[in-house]
């Protein structure tokens, strides 16, 4: 009976735990596939996952309908997080440029009380991810998808000001002097 009890215990806490990723789709498409009796359609669904505290992820489901594409494409963000090293200032403390594709995203630190000045796909991931003042730039590609991996992996390459001290075997107080 007790462990009945902490089971239950244990699976309401993992409820706890989910509620606090949000979810965002980006993009629902339909998408087909010629087979031998003609074309097989499915959907494909783009969703970012977010706790806007450092944690951000992208991911892609294609199934045939919407509701498990979406489904599919939360797991798939789950299993791809990054963890995103903020100011004080809830920005990033260098300009930092990602790639994916043929998306570029360039992203500037900007000031308290600037907000996140960014478009699209780009937009989406720096809400999600905490960011509350950033300038945001995307070039090239237009897909929202290949956007939004650029900007995880512009916050991938994000450093702060420790590790860069700790690289370069100095102190915090020496890095600024």
């Amino acid at each position: 009976m007790a462990k009945a009890k902490e089971k239950n215990k244990k699976n309401k806490r993992e409820k706890k735990e989910d509620n606090t990723w949000q979810e965002r789709v980006i993009q629902i498409r339909r998408v087909s596939k010629v087979v031998k009796g003609g074309k097989k359609l499915s959907f494909r669904a783009v969703v970012v996952i977010g706790d806007e505290k450092g944690q951000v992820g992208v991911g892609v489901g294609k199934a045939g309908d919407v509701i498990g594409a979406v489904r599919k494409a939360v797991a798939d963000s789950k299993k791809h997080l990054v963890n995103v090293n903020l100011t004080k200032a809830n920005s990033i403390s260098h300009v930092s440029n990602g790639r994916s594709g043929g998306a570029k995203v360039i992203m500037r630190p900007a000031a308290p009380g600037t907000g996140v000045i960014a478009g699209g796909a780009v937009r989406t991931v720096l809400e999600l991810a905490g960011v509350k003042n950033i300038l945001a730039k995307q070039l090239g590609s237009k897909n929202p998808l290949n956007n939004a991996r650029a900007t995880v992996d512009a916050l991938e390459q994000i450093r702060t000001f420790s590790e860069v001290a700790r690289e370069r075997d100095l102190t915090l107080e020496h890095l600024y002097a």
